[in-house]
């Protein structure tokens, strides 16, 4: 009869520990995996009974991992990573090209949508599926393949690939009357109205950046939208001027519903990154996906 330790732990408690650590909670665990938090709490009980050891130092403050938890965390990841893609490659296998991509609705409003002609012309046999969420995914039985984050990158236990450096400007339709009598003066542009995004800081930050005194700029008034894509709608519908963020403003640019009226620009706190699971980075379906929004980004910026 095999010993305890050779016999493998269930892939139950796994989940149950990966998400706990991950979460720092046994409830928010719970919660994610749709059991309950006794649930959880009794499974990773049996897999430190299992192990022979503690994995999770509990506190009245809170629960934290121990040394050992620490220590088994990662090859956890990688297991059920794995197992992931086995499970990816036989629905591939099967001859399913569905690939499930999650990004912001920024993102997917400005950029990608607009794109996904071009993509299903060169690619007629792939099946996308565009999940659109302001929170980052985990990959953790939410059905994603695949997703675009906008951020610093920092994400070591997933395989990340720069897609885009941004730069942020101001745009504003074309026909935005007397914009193209100021000379590309930024003092200029106090003359107009300032369109926002929710927090309003935008236009202050960056005047400040360019070093350009705010007397005059109505910082605190204007239009407010709660999403950046639709700052650059109301740009595009003669509104007023739009801070925008390069990678969101490109297609609008390229088409001419979008100019910038001043040549000035800052480089943008974040970027966007292309990320996925480590042991599912060279599937079929991830691959092509992903070196079609690097070629895509090529393309924007020869356009530029």
């Amino acid at each position: 009869m095999p010993r305890i330790y050779e016999i493998p732990p269930s892939t139950n408690a796994l989940r149950a520990f990966e998400a706990a650590a991950r979460l720092m909670s046994f409830t928010d665990a719970a919660t994610e995996l749709n059991l309950t938090q006794g649930a959880v709490s009794h499974q990773i009980k049996e897999l430190e009974g299992r192990l022979g050891v503690k994995l999770f130092l509990r506190e009245a403050r809170g629960i934290s991992l121990t040394d050992a938890g620490a220590t088994y965390l990662p090859f956890v990841r990688e297991a059920l990573d794995r197992l992931r893609a086995g499970t990816d490659a036989l629905r591939l296998g099967e001859g399913s090209d569905i690939l499930t991509v999650s990004c912001s609705p920024n993102f997917a409003a400005k950029w990608l949508v607009p794109r996904l002609g071009a993509f299903y012309t060169e690619y007629p046999d792939v099946d996308l599926r565009i999940s659109a969420a302001m929170q980052h995914v985990t990959f953790d039985n939410d059905g994603i393949d695949i997703a675009v984050r906008h951020g610093e990158g920092d994400w070591p236990h997933l395989d990340v690939t720069q897609l885009c450096q941004e730069e942020v400007y101001p745009v504003c339709s074309p026909h935005l009357a007397g914009i193209r009598d100021t000379g590309g003066d930024v003092t200029a542009l106090a003359a107009y109205p300032l369109l926002h995004d929710k927090d309003r800081s935008g236009w202050r930050k960056w005047l400040q950046t360019m070093d350009v005194p705010p007397d005059g700029f109505e910082l605190d008034h204007g239009p407010v939208f709660s999403d950046t894509s639709l700052v650059i709608d109301a740009a595009v519908a003669d509104q007023g001027i739009a801070l925008a963020r390069s990678a969101l403003a490109a297609l609008d640019l390229e088409a001419g519903r979008l100019i910038r009226p001043v040549a000035d620009t800052i480089p943008a706190g974040f970027a966007y990154w292309i990320v996925c699971p480590k042991p599912r980075a060279k599937s079929q379906g991830i691959v092509l996906f992903r070196q079609w929004l690097l070629d895509q980004t090529a393309a924007d910026t020869t356009a530029a």
